[in-house]
């Protein structure tokens, strides 16, 4: 939710705003494991996804293991078909973070490094806090969060799959996102920037990898400023750990910005209530509501940081240092 205040503390006079948000917040129904569920995921899950660290480490060794039944297409490849719901917050800040009025907190999304610190470079933490109090967050006006960033954002999303193409729909405040992702083995486009890369899927046993080079990167990883390059490589994994539960994975690989490459990963739950539909929220780029909110902060739209702005920076903080 703080995507929707985020860069007006101007605006703290708006109690109503605040106090709707938070009676969101009251009402949106979590499960309980064990326990019946208003929103129809299925509540018995093989591994415990509110902890993401241990639900990554289950789902490792059920992998391992190679002890999940995953339904599976006529052509034997797991079925990912149906609606499922992003079991984190990541979107507010990858790292541990505790509940806040506009924050629903939660542990760290990052599971390597094992600590669960997003391993920035020095320069690129200085470069985070300017990104986080200088500039709005792109999902207030509506543009597209990126491969990774449409999975943790969107809060859910429709799967379709058949031999040439896995094909996700999104319901969120975030352009209303859809993804494509050839399974046929063609060729990237080359060197074309896109919100959403390039991507292309292949399987690795019963797990789908999905590479997407050709990145703008103008937007950021999370609400606390954190970003990658446009030569940033972005590798996400798809598993089927039970029946109605997915182990999905992002790798941020980007020596420009990190001092190595770093994975999050979380849960999808699938929707199993009768006839779940994924609805449109209507939304636009530069959208006038989004910008009369902001228009009056000194505030800008995210532009991203590219790879030879990045050079400079890091050599300039260097410069600074000595």
């Amino acid at each position: 939710m703080k995507f929707l205040t985020y860069g007006v503390a101007e605006l703290r006079g708006s109690v109503i705003t605040l106090l709707v948000l938070m009676l969101i917040v009251l009402l949106v129904p979590w499960p309980v494991e064990g326990q019946s569920n208003s929103s129809g995921e299925n509540v018995d899950p093989v591994c415990p996804v509110a902890d993401f660290a241990a639900f990554h480490a289950c789902a490792v060794a059920v992998a391992a293991a190679e002890s999940a039944t995953p339904p599976r297409t006529v052509e034997g490849r797991p079925d990912f078909s149906g609606v499922w719901r992003r079991r984190t917050w990541a979107f507010e800040d990858f790292e541990a973070h505790p509940v806040t009025p506009d924050d629903f907190g939660g542990p760290s999304v990052v599971v390597d490094p094992t600590d669960g610190k997003v391993p920035l470079q020095l320069w690129a933490v200085a470069q985070s806090k300017i990104n986080f109090e200088k500039y709005i967050h792109h999902n207030a006006v509506c543009t597209l969060s990126g491969p990774a960033g449409t999975m943790y954002m969107t809060s859910r999303l429709q799967f379709s799959q058949d031999e040439q193409n896995f094909v996700m729909i999104g319901e969120q405040l975030t352009a209303h996102p859809w993804r494509i992702v050839p399974l046929d083995g063609r060729p990237h486009i080359g060197n074309i920037p896109l919100w959403n890369g390039d991507p292309r899927g292949h399987w690795e046993g019963d797990t789908l990898v999905i590479e997407s080079p050709n990145q703008n990167a103008k937007y950021m990883l999370d609400q606390k400023g954190r970003f990658v390059t446009e030569e940033a490589n972005i590798v996400e994994t798809m598993t089927l750990v039970d029946p109605n539960t997915i182990h999905y994975t992002a790798t941020f690989d980007d020596p420009l910005v990190y001092t190595q490459a770093f994975t999050i990963a979380f849960a999808f739950r699938r929707m199993n209530e009768e006839n779940p539909e994924v609805w449109e929220e209507s939304c636009y780029e530069t959208n006038a509501d989004a910008m009369r909110l902001f228009r009056n902060t000194g505030r800008r739209v995210f532009p991203g940081v590219s790879a030879n702005e990045a050079r400079e920076l890091k050599a300039a903080w260097e410069a600074s240092q000595q």
